[in-house]
């Protein structure tokens, strides 16, 4: 039944090898606006690849990244352990709008992002800022 839910959500966004731009999403990002959103993200996740791990992984250059194989993060949830997807924007802000719904045992205590504007800002930080040796200031 799992691997239903998995192909209908991957055939729904695009399955990963996929040629397509994840760059677009239904509302245009701002990248200023979505550093502002990301500060509650901060309880759980860093920017910064070296940083301590918290009760998140770290997100530097999620976009790209298999989901759920960060080697040195060992609290995915099962649904995130067998993941077979690598992060794009499309699927993050899928992700985002409800994680609880994309993996039901997911041990991430956040409701998401359910506004499509903040959704679609927290990807555009996320696209510009995981991307840099160092996090950006707080």
């Amino acid at each position: 039944m799992k691997r239903w839910r998995w192909a209908a959500l991957l055939l729904a966004l695009g399955a990963p090898g996929q040629a397509q731009v994840d760059s677009e999403l239904p509302v245009s990002g701002d990248a200023a606006r979505g550093r502002l959103v990301f500060g509650a993200c901060r309880a759980c996740h860093s920017l910064r690849a070296d940083a301590a791990l918290g009760n998140g992984p770290h997100l530097h250059r999620i976009f790209g990244r298999a989901a759920g194989k960060q080697v040195d993060f060992e609290h995915y949830s099962a649904g995130f352990k067998d993941a077979q997807f690598v992060w794009t924007p499309r699927l993050m802000y899928a992700w985002l709008a409800n994680p609880m719904a994309f993996f039901p045992a997911t041990t991430m205590l956040s409701p998401g992002v359910p506004d499509p504007q903040r959704r679609a800002d927290l990807i555009a930080y996320l696209k510009q800022a995981s991307v840099r040796d160092k996090e950006p200031d707080r």
